[in-house]
């Protein structure tokens, strides 16, 4: 009988400096954006803005790392890390939040246990009254 291993993918998606999208993007996959997105990105993988990237609208994924611009709504199911050269113009929704001296950040930010965003195809859970069927 074979054993059959299920690994994770390792494919790193990257959009270099010099390149704009305009429109969505959505891939299973981590991705780096060193360019310009214009439009809503959703992953089940990590998000990385570099330094030299900028993101104009709303970003969902499980874990990110921003270096350089966002403009919208960030949600992230894990881990969000705002470096020092980081701006974040927008909401944040996330379960664990890092940020460094330096960063800017402008907005509102909701830490809690689950995400109120649909992640990557998962509906977020319901709790309390209101969720119980009578």
């Amino acid at each position: 009988m074979a054993k059959i291993i299920e690994t994770e993918n390792n494919v790193i998606n990257q959009i270099g400096v010099g390149t704009e999208i305009t429109g969505d993007v959505s891939t299973n996959s981590d991705i780096r954006f060193d360019g310009i997105l214009t439009g809503n990105l959703k992953t089940k993988g990590k998000v990385v803005i570099g330094e030299t990237g900028t993101v104009k609208g709303e970003i969902s994924c499980k874990n990110s790392v921003v270096e350089g611009k966002v403009e919208g709504k960030i949600s992230v199911l894990e881990l969000l890390t705002l470096k020092a050269t980081s701006a974040l113009t927008g909401d944040i929704v996330t379960r664990r939040l890092a940020i460094e001296p330096g960063a800017k950040f402008s907005g509102n930010c909701s830490m809690t246990a689950e995400t109120s965003t649909t992640y990557a195809g998962k509906e977020p859970e319901k709790s309390g009254e209101d969720s119980k069927k009578r």
